[in-house]
């Protein structure tokens, strides 16, 4: 049995980017680069106005008389005309500003009488004008490879006047739910040895924003053979497979003999909950295993699914475990031998374990946003110290 933290740096020696591909801008969103993104085009694209207002020479503000309006430039259809002493043009926010203008004078400042303009109040120093390439020029990189695309880098890469990007290959997952005693949601209620498989559905949801393709979920009966067969079934289709339950020492627990061969990475962490957790390589495919237990399952996943996406996917696993601090509200007792991780809320004045620990539960699971870590052996807290939190 290892520690976590040994855990964390055997998932970072196997958790590879598995392959690249290039995909359109309205399909990027959630991608990670495996590229650069390079700007095409400057922007602006020329000198444009930041206001609505009047392009005209600095020296016609000093003048203090009416000045001949020229014409006008809109945003995508500008004006080709030159603006001299004693003249202007009419002009708005994002137009393109005219030769000989060196600054706009807001609408608000002047007063308009048909083909002529009058500065009637002095405007200050800004000229409310954007420069040529003064956001970027092209050739600069926006984005750097290992980015992920959320909504601020598809605005930049949109910018960048590129309609593909080079992103990573998003894994492929598979799920096997072992367990004579589950049942389809919906259908449990019809034998009362039967409980609703939900592991598999949160194991999902959770593989998906972290970036691997959910392909399948199979609900397996603790008969081996069938289990085999399965097994291989995944592991040729798929890049990681998910195993839910049989983590155990029971006479039904197949979930590590159902892979054969096997080459385990690790086998135990010694954490609460979720010691059982294990990763291994079977064929081409990475395979973890998770245990039965809900709350079990769902942390162990986060602690260990989660980096391990992140890196295949392209990001840094540290990414995944970015742990920050916040003030305990209530005391905890001291830690015992395996590192704990408490299920807890996150409030506006510190962070709240919840009072229902247990590795079964579910409703107080669904109320858990973050996860506490104490670490292995570790003194008690008292509130208002200060503790390890991970967003769950």
């Amino acid at each position: 049995m290892i520690s976590f933290d040994e855990a964390v740096e055997r998932i970072r020696s196997v958790a590879r980017p598995i392959g690249s591909e290039s995909v359109g801008i309205a399909d990027a969103a959630g991608r990670v680069l495996a590229a650069p993104v390079v700007a095409a085009i400057d922007s602006p694209r020329c000198n444009v106005s930041a206001m609505d207002g009047y392009a005209l020479r600095e020296e016609g503000l000093n003048a203090r008389a009416p000045l001949r309006i020229l014409g006008e430039s809109f945003a995508g259809a500008g004006w080709d005309g030159e603006v001299s002493a004693g003249t202007c043009a009419r002009i708005f926010t994002g137009a393109p500003v005219p030769r000989g203008a060196d600054r706009v004078v807001m609408q608000e400042n002047v007063r308009r009488e048909g083909d002529l303009a009058l500065v009637e109040t002095q405007p200050g120093p800004a000229r409310h004008i954007r420069k040529r390439g003064s956001d970027f020029a092209a050739g600069d990189e926006l984005l750097a490879a290992g980015r992920l695309l959320d909504p601020r880098a598809i605005v930049a890469a949109a910018a960048a006047d590129v309609s593909k990007v080079g992103v990573h290959r998003q894994p492929r997952l598979a799920i096997l739910s072992t367990g004579d005693e589950l049942a389809e949601p919906g259908a449990a209620r019809e034998r009362m040895d039967a409980i609703p498989e939900s592991v598999s559905f949160g194991v999902a949801a959770l593989a998906r924003q972290w970036g691997a393709t959910h392909h399948s979920t199979t609900r397996l009966r603790d008969d081996l053979a069938t289990m085999k067969t399965a097994a291989t079934a995944a592991i040729e289709d798929s890049d990681i497979v998910v195993v839910t339950g049989g983590a155990s020492v029971g006479e039904k627990d197949f979930a590590k003999a159902m892979f054969d061969p096997l080459e385990l990475i690790f086998s135990k962490i010694a954490i609460k909950p979720g010691k059982p957790v294990w990763l291994g390589r079977a064929g081409k495919a990475l395979v973890v295993g998770l245990p039965g237990n809900p709350t079990s399952a769902l942390v162990t996943a986060r602690l260990v699914l989660a980096p391990l996406l992140a890196g295949i996917g392209g990001r840094s696993i540290d990414e995944a475990l970015r742990w920050r601090r916040a003030l305990l509200l209530s005391d905890l007792g001291e830690c015992g031998a395996r590192e704990t991780f408490h299920r807890a809320q996150l409030l506006d004045d510190g962070v709240s374990i919840l009072g229902f620990q247990d590795s079964s539960a579910q409703k107080a699971l669904a109320a858990a946003d973050v996860l506490v870590r104490q670490r292995a052996c570790g003194p008690a807290k008292n509130s208002g110290e200060t503790v390890e939190i991970l967003d769950f």
